[in-house]
């Protein structure tokens, strides 16, 4: 509600912005983006997705803003409130081919504002992942690749991220230590990571490359508040451009609830959720949006509402090499998905767990940080 509020009072400006001057601002987890030079399809796609924000129409007016894709679904750490991590992704390990991707993004790059690499696995694992880049850097689409860094340091990995880099490389570092990092990231150390940093690093100025932006992620949890006032000094010094603190959220796992406990941050500002004693308050407001303009696509194609749907109990359908994403998107099947979510965001199971329904804002960043000397880390991406 909070963002369909904040959408109408700014509609005059973006309507000339976005129609006439061809560009448009917006925040994504608290970080601050711009597009511009955006081509006519994408302005006329991006006003009629705003139209549809209001109406939420089960077959929309738009082709999606927003996409995530699942690189791999396979990792190489443990993490516990993670599906991926507890076993409880029964999916069979998969990397997405690049021409599945290729076929994908020539239907939607044109249209999206961001794109994020990566779902429920660790997409530096991938074989291809030179490949998956190239193909999105083809797209004037900012770019999300997330990693926990452990193989970072690979100079396999360094040469495909600086070559086709993604607009943002998002390192996951839930601890200053050995210790705290891994107590929730389950066999991660801290050395391949930080090197595989000042690999990038290096290769960006001697190539004189702005991108990627070097992005350290820090989730806040019980066995890591205390270091919170050093992240930031600790995220400067090993040569990142930016730092955001996370809360962690939850996920619609077995067991899930009672691993929160023992994870979640006492700091109420750090919690996926308010609280009332013991018992987690429900937004009364909440209008879920996902299904409408930000699908996730499978490892295997398949394209489902909303990441939290790990084992697609609720696909929209599948891309193949005969059924393309614009005949999934404005399916009858994906229709009726959109219907039941639009009529109660309680119906399916990974709706019931969901990290924004219970939130003022939609973000799982609490803050992002900007640690460059000239200023805010303000992404620009043209075309």
């Amino acid at each position: 509600m909070f963002e369909r509020k904040r959408g109408l009072i700014r509609a005059p400006k973006l309507l000339w912005d976005i129609l006439f001057k061809g560009r448009y601002s917006f925040i994504y987890d608290q970080m601050a983006m711009r597009r511009e030079g955006m081509s006519f399809p994408m302005r006329v796609n991006l006003l009629k997705a705003g139209i549809n924000f209001l109406y939420r129409r089960a077959k929309p007016w738009s082709m999606p803003l927003h996409t995530q894709v699942e690189v791999t679904n396979y990792c190489n750490l443990r993490c516990p409130v993670c599906p991926t991590g507890s076993g409880a992704l029964d999916r069979k390990p998969r990397a997405m081919p690049p021409t599945l991707f290729e076929r994908f993004m020539n239907e939607v790059g044109q249209y999206l504002l961001t794109i994020s690499l990566w779902a429920w696995g660790e997409p530096l694992l991938h074989p291809q992942l030179s490949e998956i880049l190239r193909i999105a850097n083809k797209y004037p689409v900012i770019t999300f690749l997330s990693t926990n860094g452990q193989n970072l340091e690979d100079e396999r990995v360094v040469k495909a991220i600086i070559d086709s880099p993604p607009t943002y490389l998002i390192v996951a570092i839930d601890g200053l230590t050995d210790a705290t990092n891994s107590q929730y990231r389950v066999g991660a150390k801290l050395e391949p990571i930080l090197s595989g940093v000042r690999k990038v690093r290096e290769e960006k100025l001697r190539r004189d490359q702005k991108l990627p932006v070097l992005h350290m992620r820090f989730m806040v949890m019980k066995h890591n508040e205390h270091e919170v006032d050093h992240v930031t000094d600790f995220a400067r010094d090993n040569g990142f451009d930016i730092l955001t603190l996370r809360s962690l959220c939850p996920v619609n796992i077995p067991s899930g609830d009672i691993l929160l406990e023992e994870f979640i941050a006492d700091d109420p500002a750090y919690c996926g959720y308010d609280l009332q004693g013991d018992v987690r308050l429900h937004r009364s407001d909440f209008m879920c949006q996902h299904p409408f303009w930000f699908p996730t696509m499978l490892a295997d194609g398949t394209i489902v509402s909303c990441s939290e749907d790990y084992n697609a109990e609720e696909p929209f359908g599948t891309c193949t090499e005969s059924t393309s994403f614009r005949e999934i998107w404005y399916s009858g099947n994906a229709e009726d998905v959109r219907r039941v979510i639009r009529r109660s965001t309680l119906q399916f199971s990974f709706c019931k767990s969901c990290p924004k329904r219970d939130r003022e804002s939609t973000d799982a960043s609490v803050m992002a940080i900007s640690l460059k000397d000239d200023g805010p880390c303000v992404v620009v991406k043209r075309g």
